[in-house]
């Protein structure tokens, strides 16, 4: 939703005119964010659908809203096309089942379709875990996301995604569609969206307490991310012990960790801090806050930290938001994420892999020192990255990719 948000106000601009389906927001149990259309232009359509209610198919294990919206979608947009002439259908959402739909319409309409991998749809990494540590229902969506994942790819006539490995995967996996038109793109960083939430702070609460040094880290948790979190919890651990005083002004804030509905959360860096010891230092809030929120929180933050995940592919699209807010930034990821190029293009100082960096205790040892004792200072970034991850150029590389396919 993100990508297309962002990218709206440009379409325009490198040929395109931009319709959008979604579902209405009455439809889903997510937090929701009504800012959020302040950025879409007044002349964009967008046409809402209805979706089955959830208490319909929970009961069958499917909750998700892409198979409670999915006939819905497929009526209303069979509609759009016998009523004009459109070029292509764009799918960029993770309710990746949605795109089965893309196989329909182009065997109906010969309209082609492109598929944007946010993330990766059937995966094997999950399949050694220990039950723990795998998604809810996960034995099904495997089997389910494996199935349908070959009706909606094999019939794509273009790929987008945030990681190229997505990619290579996919078209190793499909031959069948080896040579069809690609493009990696990372998320975008939007300047509009800063701007509107400085604008709207008041309208949100406040989630820190000032009296403290706060560290901030908004998204997604998971024992996946535990490599990169723990040494920091090692080194304020020993911080701690070498001067409780001066440490315990320092708060960790993980926040929106979970993506279950509220009510229904699980914390999972909780436990870990429980188990260095750290319980009143590190601050888990498993709901999750509106995007705006999001940004206004980072802004609110002393320093802000982002631990990647033990998945080498893992992209972290959440770094756009965080770079955004030019807020001092420290980032730990797996060696092989591509997240970690992005940040050397910004020129991101305190940036590191957990598998690789020397010495990265000391570093982050010095990181905290700072940040408690406020001797951090506000980022610089590269002016040419700052560019390309724009709104606007990733919109064009977009249209790109477009353009090759119809023309």
């Amino acid at each position: 939703m993100q990508r297309v948000r962002m990218s709206l106000p440009y379409y325009k601009e490198f040929g395109w005119e931009a319709e959008v389906v979604a579902v209405d927001p009455k439809y889903t149990d997510l937090a929701q964010d009504e800012l959020l259309m302040e950025s879409i232009p007044g002349d964009i359509k967008i046409h809402y659908i209805k979706a089955l209610n959830k208490s319909w198919t929970t009961w069958l294990g499917f909750g998700s809203i892409s198979y409670r919206s999915y006939w819905f979608y497929r009526k209303k947009i069979n509609l759009l096309l016998k009523s004009k002439k459109f070029d292509l259908i764009y799918f960029s959402t993770t309710q990746f089942q949605i795109c089965t739909l893309g196989a329909y319409w182009k065997n109906r309409f010969k309209i082609p379709y492109v598929i944007d991998m946010q993330d990766p749809w059937h995966s094997e990494y999950y399949r050694d875990k220990p039950k723990q540590q795998q998604p809810p229902k996960y034995r099904l969506s495997y089997h389910v996301n494996k199935f349908l994942e070959p009706i909606a790819m094999k019939q794509a006539d273009g790929l987008i995604s945030v990681s190229a490995e997505y990619i290579k995967n996919i078209k190793a996996r499909y031959p069948q569609i080896k040579h069809i038109p690609e493009a990696t793109i990372t998320f975008a960083a939007s300047e509009e969206d800063l701007e509107i939430a400085i604008r709207n702070k008041d309208k949100f609460m406040s989630i820190m307490d000032p009296g403290f040094k706060n560290i901030v880290y908004i998204g997604r948790g998971g024992m996946d991310m535990y490599k990169s979190i723990v040494p920091v919890f090692e080194t304020l651990k020993n911080c701690l012990s070498a001067d409780a005083e001066l440490y315990r002004k320092l708060k960790l804030y993980f926040i929106g960790t979970s993506y279950a509905p509220r009510g229904q959360t699980t914390p999972t860096i909780l436990p870990l801090a429980l188990q260095y010891g750290l319980i009143d230092n590190v601050i888990e809030i498993t709901d999750r806050i509106g995007y705006y929120h999001t940004l206004v929180t980072l802004q609110q933050a002393d320093a802000l930290f982002i631990p990647g995940s033990d998945d080498p592919q893992y992209s972290a699209s959440k770094i756009f938001p965080y770079l955004l807010t030019r807020k001092p930034l420290l980032a730990i990821f797996n060696a092989q994420s591509p997240a970690l190029a992005i940040l050397n293009e910004y020129k991101a100082k305190c940036v590191y892999s957990y598998d690789k960096t020397t010495g990265i205790h000391e570093k982050i040892f010095d990181f905290l020192k700072k940040t408690v004792n406020d001797k951090l200072s506000a980022p610089v970034y590269n002016k040419d990255a700052i560019e390309k991850y724009s709104a606007r150029m990733t919109t064009k590389s977009q249209c790109d990719l477009f353009n090759v396919i119809t023309c």
